[in-house]
């Protein structure tokens, strides 16, 4: 029996890496883009709203972008699988675009359209990794496989919090270049060893459809994911969605406006500020797997939300001792309760999906309430910043992380009555 348990083991743990592997491999470059960018469009425009708008932009494209590739990528049958393909060829562009980001910072116009483009390409496969995930792992064990995926993602934070420190103020286009390599050489891993073609819901899903095709139904699309999920009369999955759109939208805040948060409030140099947020990294990575294992045994939706109060409290920790000390603390206990969130979120909306079949399309539907997020938050937190001013900036991000809150109880009020009408 135990040398069963390890045999299962064992792929579980190795698909586990080789998909944190590319998590890594797409976040080396969003998370530096997120932390060094603003600067450069700071250097054309002074309205910290404006900057927060265009920071947005990537992830307003996300909206249009992500859940139609999701879905597409539900649909397309390779011998290399159906999300691979997307990798191998939209990382490399992307790594290149990423590349002539500081060689462009002196002409605005110039600015905005490398980073149109490098968005416009990398939302094209962002969703894709994330949804390796529901492909190869079961659900009892998602929540630990993604925070793995998550430790990951934070590591390439800490990767770009180093190179803000030690190379941003100096070597401005060399540490550009650097994530830009590494996704390149992670890319180079993927390709030669996955072939997400034998994953379980790869096989079911092409079962699913030959048993549809046999009926005479078409494969689901995104609008009728959508139009179930809108009429659905449980709403757990519509106010998740919602719910990652509020705390995205903190989050994505308390990221992309902390590199001018420390130099406008904090009176820090450019690098030291953009290395704020280096000691949260490793307190992501501390409280990853940890927040997994305590959804498993508590419930997730119950972790997210004691998650959620610590972020926003951490939030308001940090205006009360508004010194560079007092902003890595804060930074850190608010990536201890965010990690709660970003590790079982999307794990709660996969069990929620009714087929191996959409998979794809429900990691799209997730990065588009991240994306949404992520472009709304920067610009409604700058748009208060211009009101309250730079000092109140966490605040305004609590405010903004206490709406999500309101709705993960929600969700945890409806799906107890769920479960106990099922009971009866």
């Amino acid at each position: 029996m135990t040398t069963v348990s390890a045999g299962r083991r064992t792929p579980t743990r190795r698909i586990t890496l080789l998909v944190a592997l590319a998590v890594f491999a797409q976040e080396s470059t969003w998370n530096f883009y997120e932390s060094q960018v603003p600067p450069l469009v700071r250097e054309h425009l002074t309205s910290a709203a404006v900057v927060g708008l265009l920071m947005g932009m990537d992830n307003l494209l996300g909206i249009f972008i992500q859940p139609w590739i999701g879905n597409r990528s539900d649909r397309t049958r390779t011998s290399w699988g159906r999300r691979m393909p997307y990798l191998v060829v939209g990382m490399p562009i992307a790594a290149a675009l990423f590349i002539l980001i500081p060689y462009s910072a002196a002409s605005l116009p110039l600015l905005i359209v490398v980073l149109f483009s490098y968005a416009l390409v990398a939302n094209t496969f962002k969703p894709i990794a994330e949804a390796l995930v529901p492909d190869f792992i079961a659900p009892e064990r998602r929540s630990r496989a993604n925070a793995a995926v998550k430790i990951a993602s934070s590591v390439t934070a800490i990767v770009a919090a180093l190179l803000s420190i030690f190379l941003v103020d100096n070597h401005l286009s060399l540490a550009f270049a650097i994530p830009a390599i590494i996704m390149l050489i992670s890319i180079g891993v993927l390709a030669a060893t996955v072939r997400d073609n034998r994953s379980p819901a790869y096989r079911a899903a092409v079962a699913e459809s030959e048993a549809a095709h046999s009926a005479e139904r078409t494969e689901p699309r995104v609008r009728d994911t959508l139009t179930e999920i809108l009429k659905d009369t449980d709403r757990s999955r519509l106010l998740l969605l919602l719910a990652i759109l509020l705390f995205g939208s903190a989050w994505a805040a308390s990221r992309s406006l902390m590199t001018p948060y420390g130099m406008e409030a904090l009176d820090m140099s450019r690098g030291a500020a953009g290395g704020l947020s280096l000691p949260s990294g490793i307190a992501f990575i501390v409280a990853a797997y940890p927040a997994a294992v305590l959804a498993e045994r508590y419930g997730r939706l119950r972790v997210m939300a004691v998650g959620m109060s610590v972020f926003t409290g951490a939030m308001v920790l940090g205006t009360i001792v508004p010194t560079p000390t007092g902003a890595t603390v804060a930074l850190c206990l608010a990536a201890t309760g965010g990690t709660c969130f970003l590790v079982n979120a999307v794990v709660v909306l996969w069990n929620l999906a009714p087929s191996a079949r959409v998979y794809g399309t429900y990691a799209g539907m997730y990065t588009v309430g991240w994306a949404g997020g992520g472009f709304l938050g920067p610009a409604l937190v700058g748009g208060m910043v211009d009101i309250t001013g730079w000092p109140l900036m966490l605040i305004d991000i609590a405010l903004v992380a206490s709406l999500s809150i309101i709705v993960v109880a929600r969700i945890g009020v409806l799906r107890r009555r769920t479960a106990l009408a099922l009971a009866q």
